[in-house]
């Protein structure tokens, strides 16, 4: 894709082996309520704040890094970072290098973020809707 495009990509599609069923295989039947479940740590990545508000970021399009810090009022450089990895590193976001200067960076969702983005789109509405049902001190 670089040669033709100019642009590299690195996502988990390109780095991902497969010889075989995935972690789910490994628990047996999907059960989040069970310590070993694969199922925890997708829902440990998704349930953060961070996570669901920079993936509702780029349900848009792809999106540079500065301009997801803007959009995510209040999230620190060293935290977006950690959050956009995770993301990547969970198949949910895929990073683009366009070759230039200073270096080009988009980030993108993938199929399986933009699955994703359904129902934390509908936690976040419920959220907004609600907030006034909450106590302040909570």
């Amino acid at each position: 894709m670089a040669a033709t495009t100019g642009k590299t990509h690195r996502g988990p599609a390109q780095t991902r082996v497969v010889n075989g069923p995935g972690p789910a295989a490994e628990c047996g039947p999907r059960d989040v309520y069970a310590a070993n479940c694969p199922c925890r740590s997708v829902l440990d990545l998704l349930a953060d704040k961070w996570s669901a508000l920079a993936l509702g970021a780029l349900q848009d399009g792809p999106c540079r890094f500065g301009a997801l810090r803007i959009r995510l009022e209040g999230i620190s450089p060293k935290v977006l970072t950690a959050v956009l990895r995770r993301l990547e590193g969970h198949g949910l976001v895929d990073r683009t290098v366009y070759p230039a200067v200073p270096l080009h960076v988009e980030y993108s969702l993938t199929p399986l973020g933009r699955d994703a983005c359904g129902p934390l789109a509908m936690l976040r509405d419920w959220v907004e809707d609600n907030i006034d049902r909450f106590p302040r001190s909570a």
